[in-house]
């Protein structure tokens, strides 16, 4: 059973994918193909190159301070944390507040492949042209810089230049790139972790939480518009609750509440292969 698995953006959030991984791990199925835009690209890429779902949430443990975590084990992390507080720079002059140069360099020694050929799964990454509002999908050269791109959310980090082109994260016109997928597959996977919003609060959001969530209102409206038309076989929704875009403080809370999702995901993953398996298909 050939399944195409598409991780969308959310920032933290988007590590939800990673509990995703570990449960196709578990379950012995290898995505022939995956799609990611924003957190989902950086998410698939590393997949893609040959990591399990496991390795890829070690690494992530490796950067954060866990709530478990004795003196000693902050200790023997001390390097790795370093590393992850100085990846991140401000730069408020190229259209970001954020430069991600250094956490690109830092991701590229994690990846260990430099073209999308090299990968182990074939990978699609998704952007946004800023100027024509164009989608663009990149599947072959260059792997860091698309990835870059995919992630570059607007007024936080700033844009990447590609062949001419100012390009923007992903989400902005594709949050979960599915429908890419439909047609190169036997079952299409979708993994929506972005936000969801708070019913109970009146509470007046900051002028960047007020940017931030109106760019999830917009992202939600468009892609309920695209699940009108063309759904993926399976839908993974995590219901994953007060985590804003970069709250790394809070992954393991992405992974626990995550967790119910996953095992609703494995159950409908047996079903698909058990209803091919009696009509003969492979």
């Amino acid at each position: 059973m050939k399944v195409g698995l598409a991780l969308g953006g959310g920032g933290v959030r988007g590590l939800a994918h990673i509990c995703v991984l570990e449960a196709l791990d578990e379950l012995g199925l290898r995505p022939s193909i995956i799609a990611g835009t924003s957190m989902g690209a950086i998410v698939g890429a590393l997949y893609a190159s040959g990591m399990s779902g496991r390795e890829i949430k070690e690494r992530v443990k490796r950067h954060i301070i866990l709530k478990d975590d004795t003196w000693h084990d902050v200790i023997e992390k001390r390097a790795d944390l370093l590393k992850w507080f100085n990846v991140f720079s401000a730069d408020f002059s190229r259209g970001g507040f954020i430069n991600t140069q250094g956490f690109f360099k830092y991701l590229l020694s994690e990846i260990r492949r430099s073209t999308f050929e090299e990968l182990e799964i074939p990978l699609l990454v998704i952007a946004a042209d800023f100027w024509t509002a164009e989608e663009v999908v990149f599947e072959t050269g260059d792997l860091l810089a698309p990835v870059q791109a995919s992630m570059a959310v607007p007024g936080l980090f700033a844009p990447v230049c590609i062949a001419g082109r100012v390009l923007v994260d992903g989400g902005v016109v594709n949050l979960v790139p599915y429908e890419h997928l439909l047609e190169r597959a036997d079952v299409t996977v979708a993994v929506n972790a972005s936000r969801r919003r708070s019913q109970n609060t009146k509470d007046v959001p900051s002028a960047m939480e007020s940017v931030l969530g109106t760019f999830d209102i917009m992202q939600k409206a468009a892609f309920a518009e695209k699940m009108k038309y063309r759904k993926p076989d399976i839908y993974v929704r995590p219901e994953i609750q007060d985590v804003r875009l970069l709250e790394f403080s809070k992954i393991e809370e992405v992974f626990v509440q995550t967790a119910p999702a996953v095992e609703a995901l494995k159950k409908q993953l047996a079903e698909r292969y058990e209803e091919r398996s009696a009509r003969g298909d492979e």
